[in-house]
């Protein structure tokens, strides 16, 4: 059993932040609104394969093009310019803020770890109400590499000071959660998104239903 850790480093789309209202501007550029989850897993995707070909581009540059490769270039640069624009007013997921409260109540340093760019990620966290839990936010940006690579998380760890035992990485994409055990970081993973922990990837530490459960097992961890 792993020891409780000194910090905890979320995942930010989709594990703390809710895509939902996206669907509405995807209606109104023409594009189905359940394409939403298809989108963002392109996004990933394409961000992945830049980085495993040596290059880098922002989460903005990857979703736009997406957004694009998706509509097979039916978009005009203003309706990819509103969808991309709601990411300035995507609320948090109704879990986030009692896991967050659970971990600084224990005494667990909270922070940010997002493929996202670091003004995205601060914003939201300011709108949300978040920001007061969350200690610091880690983009991929400054090593230009999205997860999950090794580099990223490692550059977490130089940011907060701790070494792999003392940082759990926190999400609901069991991929994110393979590259920070690969690192050597504990890990918990959330079902609510993707309901079953792909076996090809390394188990979590702590698995749960959502965030609060998370956090919670999390919290209860022996010192």
């Amino acid at each position: 059993m792993p020891a409780r850790p000194r910090v905890v480093a979320f995942d930010v789309v989709e594990t703390l932040m809710s895509l939902e209202p996206l669907c509405g501007r995807f209606a109104e550029v023409g594009l189905a609104p359940e394409l939403v989850p298809r989108w963002f897993d392109r996004t990933l995707r394409d961000g992945m394969a830049l980085t495993l070909a040596g290059d880098y581009a922002t989460f903005p540059e990857v979703g736009a093009s997406a957004l694009r490769t998706l509509a097979a270039g039916s978009l005009d640069e203003d309706a990819v310019a509103h969808v991309m624009g709601g990411f300035a007013t995507l609320p948090a997921q109704p879990d986030a803020e009692p896991a967050m409260r659970v971990l600084s109540g224990a005494g667990i340093t909270v922070v940010c770890l997002s493929n996202g760019t670091a003004e995205t990620t601060t914003g939201f966290l300011e709108r949300s109400g978040l920001s007061g839990y969350v200690e610091q936010v880690i983009s991929v940006a400054d090593v230009r590499s999205w997860k999950p690579p090794r580099r990223v998380y490692e550059y977490a760890l130089e940011l907060t000071g701790c070494s792999a035992g003392e940082v759990f990485l926190v999400a609901v994409h069991a991929f994110d959660c393979h590259g920070a055990k690969r690192a050597g970081l504990g890990a918990g993973w959330a079902g609510r998104l993707e309901g079953h922990y792909a076996e090809v990837f390394t188990p979590a530490d702590v698995v749960g239903r959502d965030l609060v459960e998370v956090a919670s097992r999390i919290a209860a961890l022996p010192r």
